[in-house]
């Protein structure tokens, strides 16, 4: 593996891995479930996981892909020699396509709204047109389709070009571009009337809304907001430059992607409290709420752009890092080319999210145990396959490999003992929880 790439910079290793961790995890689903659970109380818990917990995972998963410069199932193979550890490498592959053909769904509404939001045409509608336009767009027999497959085709154009050239070019430019939208948006937000409630909100946590289950939900956002257990991670690591700092790595990434949960968090919720609505209004704030609360705002048109277009920076640098999973591997175990690798990888992605676009839709009665396809990739890969990677990736680091080899990567000193401490019992244990929870 001499010959394999490396990131040329450690701050395009950092802006390539952030960009995979930051998704529509932090500026979707983060805002929503802290609305649905508390705010601050949610927020604490959420800070508190992880660090706890997140950190001392993304460090196992640095480790595996460092140590060795390969792909998960070649990096397992290579650590747990005539071992069966590298069959925990087919869930990693597996969850990334399963992640990547239902997130392209979701990720080709974003272009649909961004291409609305540029012609003018989310503006001046009343509150129940939101909702119907929405709901007559995700039930279409074919403008879905249509998102979803040129999604994913910009996604390959990025990911053929290789790592430097590919993903480390794109994640120097979109990175920045997208905390500079956050910082604009959040200064905005502040300046609204009721913005000091959302704040207090946001920030000041109640002891009763402190309970097992926002707790619960709270540990499963950190986990799934840092892409832990999907061997994102891991892969990115394995072009990491052996100078690097895993730990310090590990600790960057983290507070940029919590700053970034934080900041949509202070984005959304002033213009909501603003606007008298509800922060409980969950996966329809994107696409039905706040296109109605920009439609009464000076400039509205303007920041209905910027929102769907902050959505799409944070979607493809996540959608990119998934594919490098599967061609990472197909390169390396079945000696194709990066063309013909992420040809394959992109030809399953567009089968599969072909099937979960038309799940709202001509397929909504094609179900199995109760669940459509889109609901059922969710379901199987955020609940099953993703924590299962996560307590294999703790436990196989923390009490598997030679101690020697993880001091050799990690160093030794106060920090590096505790996220080992944590990795190998902390973590396991809560994201044990997590996957019982998710499961009921």
């Amino acid at each position: 593996m001499s010959n394999r790439a490396t990131f040329a910079t450690r701050m395009g290793a950092i802006a390539a891995t952030v960009g995979s961790a930051v998704g529509l995890g932090n500026i979707w689903r983060f805002p929503y479930e802290a609305g649905q659970n508390g705010g601050g109380a949610f927020m604490l818990i959420y800070l508190a996981c992880v660090v706890l917990m997140g950190i001392p995972v993304m460090v196992a998963e640095f480790v595996i892909g460092r140590s060795t410069h390969r792909n998960v199932c070649g990096a397992l193979r290579q650590l747990s020699p005539g071992g069966k550890a590298h069959w925990f490498g087919y869930i990693g592959i597996t969850a990334s396509l399963m992640i990547l053909s239902f997130y392209s769904v979701v990720c080709g509404w974003i272009v649909e709204y961004l291409v609305m939001a540029c012609g003018g045409r989310l503006h001046g509608l009343n509150p129940d047109e939101y909702g119907t336009m929405f709901a007559t767009f995700v039930t279409h027999p074919w403008r879905p389709v249509l998102w979803t497959v040129l999604f994913l085709l910009l996604n390959h154009l990025v990911l053929r070009r290789g790592l430097k050239r590919g993903i480390e070019r794109v994640s120097n430019l979109l990175m920045p571009l997208l905390f500079v939208i956050l910082v604009i948006f959040c200064i905005h937000s502040l300046l609204l009337p009721g913005a000091g409630e959302a704040v207090t909100f946001l920030m000041a946590p109640r002891l009763d809304d402190v309970t097992p289950a926002v707790a619960l939900k709270a540990m499963g956002q950190a986990f799934f907001s840092l892409s832990l257990g999907l061997s994102c991670l891991l892969t990115y690591a394995s072009y990491f430059k052996n100078s690097d700092s895993l730990t310090r790595n590990a600790t960057v990434i983290a507070l940029l992607d919590t700053l970034v949960a934080v900041l949509a968090g202070l984005m959304i919720f002033p213009a909501v409290f603003s606007h008298g609505m509800e922060p409980q209004a969950g996966p329809k704030l994107i696409f039905e709420v706040l296109p109605l609360i920009f439609n009464q705002m000076h400039l509205g048109v303007m920041w209905a752009v910027l929102l769907f277009l902050l959505l799409f920076l944070a979607s493809i640098t996540s959608t990119i890092s998934m594919s490098e999973i599967s061609i990472a591997f197909l390169t390396e175990e079945h000696n194709l080319s990066r063309e013909a690798a992420t040809a394959v990888n992109t030809g399953i992605a567009v089968v599969f999210g072909t099937l979960c676009a038309l799940s709202f839709g001509p397929l909504s009665d094609l179900t199995i145990c109760g669940k459509t396809l889109f609901d059922l990739f969710d379901f199987v890969s955020s609940n099953v396959l993703l924590p299962l990677g996560g307590i294999f990736f703790a436990v196989f680091v923390g009490w598997y490999l030679d101690r020697r080899l993880v001091r050799a990567q990690l160093g030794r000193g106060p920090v590096v003992t505790i996220v080992v401490f944590c990795m190998r019992y902390v973590a396991p244990l809560a994201i044990a929880a997590v996957f019982i929870y998710g499961l009921l």
